[in-house]
């Protein structure tokens, strides 16, 4: 695992698409696992600027996303469908047909997370998955207790993520109670894993996804065991790792 800290969100996400671009010019048909939140939206405007001002072509780079709620649609406003297509989809010069986000919408939803699955592997796997991670280190919708050896599948909302996610709702009774979520043992398999995290109230998460004992009460420790994780945070992020100097 290699930490980098930068000084703020800004520097952070800038080199999160440095990052990014470089292994796309060296890989066109890069497969890029991709996530939601706040944490990488700076990484997206980023990448757009870059395939703005500087050329960087997204025409054979194929995507896949972490999670979506079940039972939003992808025109709802807080579907990650929608999260997607407005903060990078629609600005670069993506194929369609390479964009693959869980359907919150299929009829049946454990025959769609084997397709996932069945997709991904058919593309020869993820060569950089994006990562959140959650103030209590969850990664994607896989919350403390998960497997660590888990695939894309359902998983039941916690009392608090419903909670967190009620303030995007008009009403507490909208908030989607499940979601379609890769695995933990999916992610893992990625070639290469970039965590982001950014801001004081991610400090003890990253604190222990870094520095703690891997366990499955706190997801993100996991990365530990990865030969290829990167974490990339600011300093505010990164206030309660001890021995900071030893870290780019």
């Amino acid at each position: 695992m290699l930490v980098t800290i930068k000084n703020d969100y800004n520097e952070m996400s800038a080199e999160a698409a440095r990052f990014i671009a470089e292994r796309i010019r060296k890989k066109p048909t890069l497969v890029l696992g991709l996530a939601t939140g706040n944490s990488p939206v700076g990484l997206y405007k980023e990448l757009v600027r870059l395939h703005q001002n500087e050329n960087l072509d997204f025409s054979r780079v194929r995507t896949f996303n972490l999670d979506e709620y079940i039972g939003l649609p992808a025109e709802h406003s807080q579907s990650y469908h929608h999260f997607m297509h407005e903060n990078l989809f629609k600005h670069l010069n993506m194929n369609p047909r390479h964009i693959h986000i869980p359907d919150g919408m299929a009829k049946n939803i454990e025959e769609h997370c084997e397709w996932y699955e069945r997709q991904i592997e058919k593309a020869g796997g993820i060569d950089v998955q994006v990562l959140g991670i959650g103030a209590n280190a969850h990664l994607a919708f896989n919350e403390p207790g998960s497997s660590l050896g888990s695939r894309t599948r359902i998983k039941t909302l916690t009392r608090q993520t419903i909670k967190d996610n009620s303030r995007f709702f008009k009403t507490p009774e909208e908030v989607p109670q499940y979601a379609i979520t890769m695995g933990i043992g999916t992610i893992m398999e990625a070639r290469e894993l970039l965590l982001l995290a950014s801001g004081k109230k991610k400090a003890k998460a990253v604190k222990s996804a870094v520095q703690g004992p891997i366990t499955a009460m706190c997801p993100a420790s996991i990365l530990q065991m990865h030969r290829k994780a990167y974490v990339l945070i600011d300093r505010p992020a990164a206030a309660l790792l001890s021995d900071t100097q030893t870290f780019g």
